[in-house]
């Protein structure tokens, strides 16, 4: 089956939550395993209870496995998350069932306070949790962080980054 022209709104109890958006979206249930196919884009929209614009997820195709609740995203893939969170890679790969979000390509997040890049990302859905392999980038860091005393090789060696090894960093946590 497909359709063309979609724009639907997906609710939760009666209240509106999500809107997509695509040109072209195929249903293949004889594939193995089964798949909606978005070949010309998709436009995922979230919505607050006041039915504003609190984030999305767009990507120039996109393969949705049903059975297994996995999507495929590829091409200019673009997130914003109701925390403010931006998001930007080729490919990303997101696992509903086990709440996980990933890329293996060129990734790039931008937070309230900071800005990163790296060639490898995962993280839970709501982008809270993350970790970036190959990263470089910036931050706003406390002067408390630094060795006090003026001791310029501690000072150094705290700014050394290894850009092969991997970090694990806890993105913000915004309360509304």
């Amino acid at each position: 089956m497909v359709t063309y022209g979609v724009n639907t709104l997906i609710s939760d109890s009666g209240v509106i939550k999500y809107r997509v958006v695509a040109e072209e979206w195929e249903v293949n249930e004889n594939k193995n395993p089964s798949r909606w196919i978005f070949n010309k884009g998709i436009l995922l929209t979230q919505f607050d209870l006041t039915k504003h614009v609190v984030g999305y997820i767009q990507s120039d195709t996109a393969v949705y496995f049903d059975k297994d609740r996995r999507w495929k995203l590829n091409g200019h893939v673009r997130i914003l998350t109701s925390q403010g969170v931006e998001f930007q890679t080729n490919n990303l790969f997101w696992d509903e069932q086990n709440h996980l979000i990933w890329s293996n390509t060129y990734s790039h997040l931008k937070t309230p306070d900071k800005e990163l890049e790296g060639n490898w990302f995962k993280s839970d859905e709501q982008m809270t949790n993350y970790e970036i392999r190959q990263i470089k980038g910036w931050s706003i860091i406390d002067k408390r962080e630094f060795p006090s005393g003026g001791d310029q090789s501690a000072i150094q060696s705290t700014l050394n980054i290894d850009t092969v090894r991997h970090d694990k960093l806890k993105g913000p946590v915004i309360k509304r």
